[in-house]
C-alpha cells in the first residue's frame, strides 16, 4: 500500500488528514518561549489572537527525526510504500529530519520529497498524489511527477509587514525595511529553488490586487489544477482578490487559511493565490 505523509505547514485539518488517510508530523512553534506542536496542541485562529495580543517572539523548529522515525518503522513493518512530500528545505530543515530517519530505518520503500514550495502548494501536490494512487501508479511514477509539478506551483501573496519573515531569518533587515512604510503591502512568492523572494511593493489594497493579478497573467494557468485563494486571519482582503478573478474570468477553488507553521513568518494579515501553471 502506497501511504503519504505531510509536515503542519501543508495546512490540512484534522478532519482533512483522516478523510485523506494521511500521516502528519508537526512542526513546533514557539509562542514567548513556550512550545507547540502545530495542529495538536495549537490551531490557526487561536495561534493567529495570540499573535495579534502579543509583541512576543514566535519561531518554528523542524520535527525530531524521532517523529518521522516512528512512522517509518511502522511502514517497514507493514510493508507499505511511503511518499513523504515536506515543506521546502529552503525555508525548513524538515527534510533533513526525514532524510537521517530514513536512514535509521534502512528501509528502500520510503520517498521523500522536497516541496520546494509550502502551505497550499503541497496540499496540491497530495492531491494529485492521491489521484495517482487511485489510478494505480506506481510510487516511483508518482514522485517523478511531483518533482517535475513542483516547479509549475505558483504562490504569490501580500504581507502587512515583512517584520515575521524577517524575524525568521527569512529575509534581510535590509528587504524587510520596505515594509514598514505606511500602507505598503510587500508581496512575496515562494521561488523555484523554494526560498520566499519579495517581488513587489504596492501602495494600497487595491494596488496590491491588481499587481498580483499582473503576475498572475505572465503565466498561463492550468485549469486541471484548482486556483486556492489564501488568508492568515481575516477574509477581507481575499474576498476582494477573489472579485477580481472573477471579473477576469477566473473562479476561486476554494479559501483556504495559511496555519501556525507558515503564519509564523508572515504574520495576520497577509492574503493571496495559490495556482499551477501549465507544464
Amino acid at each position: 500500500m502506497i501511504r503519504l505523509l505531510v509536515d503542519s505547514s501543508a495546512d490540512f485539518s484534522k478532519a482533512e488528514i483522516e478523510e485523506k488517510k494521511l500521516l502528519f508530523v508537526p512542526l513546533q512553534v514557539t509562542i514567548e518561549d513556550k512550545n507547540y506542536l502545530d495542529g495538536i496542541d495549537i490551531f490557526t485562529n487561536d495561534f493567529y489572537e495570540k499573535m495579534i495580543a502579543t509583541d512576543g517572539f514566535f519561531k518554528t523548529s523542524q520535527p525530531s527525526p524521532q517523529q518521522f522515525l516512528d512512522h517509518f518503522q511502522k511502514a517497514k513493518e507493514n510493508n507499505d510504500t511511503l511518499i513523504c512530500v515536506l515543506i521546502s528545505s529552503a525555508l525548513s530543515g524538515t527534510i533533513q529530519s526525514a532524510i537521517l530517519a530514513k536512514n535509521i530505518v534502512e528501509y528502500d520503500n520510503i520517498y521523500i520529497v522536497d516541496a520546494l514550495t509550502t502551505t497550499v502548494g503541497i496540499r496540491v501536490m497530495i492531491d494529485k498524489a492521491i489521484e495517482m494512487i487511485k489510478e494505480g501508479k506506481e510510487a516511483k511514477e508518482i514522485v517523478t511527477y511531483l518533482e517535475e509539478m513542483r516547479s509549475h506551483i505558483k504562490i504569490l501573496a501580500a504581507v502587512d509587514t515583512l517584520e515575521y519573515l524577517c524575524k525568521g531569518g527569512r529575509v534581510s533587515k535590509t528587504t524587510a525595511a520596505i515594509g514598514e512604510m505606511a500602507n505598503i503591502k510587500p508581496i512575496v512568492t515562494v521561488s523555484l529553488d523554494g526560498k520566499v523572494d519579495v517581488i513587489g511593493k504596492r501602495l494600497g489594497i487595491n494596488k496590491t490586487i491588481s499587481y498580483i493579478w499582473s503576475k498572475m497573467e505572465e503565466f498561463k494557468i492550468d485549469k486541471n489544477y484548482p486556483v486556492y485563494s489564501l488568508f492568515t486571519y481575516g477574509t477581507e482582503n481575499c474576498e476582494k482578490l477573489e472579485a477580481r478573478f472573477e471579473k477576469n474570468g477566473i473562479k476561486a477553488s476554494g479559501r483556504l487559511q495559511i496555519g501556525p507553521t507558515i503564519g509564523t513568518h508572515v504574520g495576520p494579515g497577509a492574503f493571496g493565490v495559490c495556482f499551477v501553471e501549465e507544464f
